[in-house]
């Protein structure tokens, strides 16, 4: 008995063995969507929203998260506005000298000079020139931060590569380094 026992059970294995492993034979998928989702662009056409777009756009008047709106446009009168309006919100104890030099050095002084006399690394190889002395301009904190903001003549913008404290940090600096070049 033990030999057709070995027999059949030998049989019984090898019959399990090929028969699951049947590719013909169609599994059944318990809740298809998990396995293979609807797919669909970011901006085809939807009937889901009004505008027809699966994106929407903000709410009207809306600001994105962290951005603090600057009121003074990109033009001469908002500098000049800028310039006798706009004041530093933070106080002493937000200041870091070290902070301010780092910032002006990676950001200013390739072309104002680590001075701030206008003699910056891309000035000596000539690849700028007119770069200001900070001595010669009439400068206040706010048009140093309006011109951080919007940028001035051949200088671009710096607002999307600082934050707001940073800008006001370099507005410090720019004054610090102004008034040793007046001295």
């Amino acid at each position: 008995m033990s030999r057709l026992f070995k027999i059949t059970t030998v049989i019984a294995i090898v019959t399990l063995v090929f028969t699951s492993c049947d590719k013909t034979k169609r599994n059944l998928q318990y809740m298809p969507d998990m396995y293979q989702s609807v797919s669909g662009e970011p901006y085809e056409e939807s009937n889901v929203f009004s505008n027809g777009i699966e994106a929407q756009l903000p709410a009207e008047g809306s600001i994105s998260r962290g951005h603090i709106p600057y009121e003074y446009p990109d033009t001469n009168e908002g500098y000049e506005d800028a310039k006798k309006n706009l004041k530093s919100p933070l106080t002493v104890a937000d200041f870091d000298s070290n902070k301010e030099a780092q910032l002006f050095d990676i950001y200013c002084a390739v072309c104002h000079g680590k001075k701030g006399d206008g003699q910056g690394e891309l000035v000596k190889r000539e690849k700028f020139l007119g770069i200001p002395n900070y001595k010669d301009r009439d400068l206040t904190e706010g048009s140093i931060y309006h011109v951080i903001m919007h940028g001035k003549n051949m200088m671009g913008s710096h607002a999307s590569q600082l934050t707001e404290k940073e800008r006001w940090l370099i507005v410090k600096h720019v004054q610090e380094l102004r008034n040793n070049l007046l001295k």
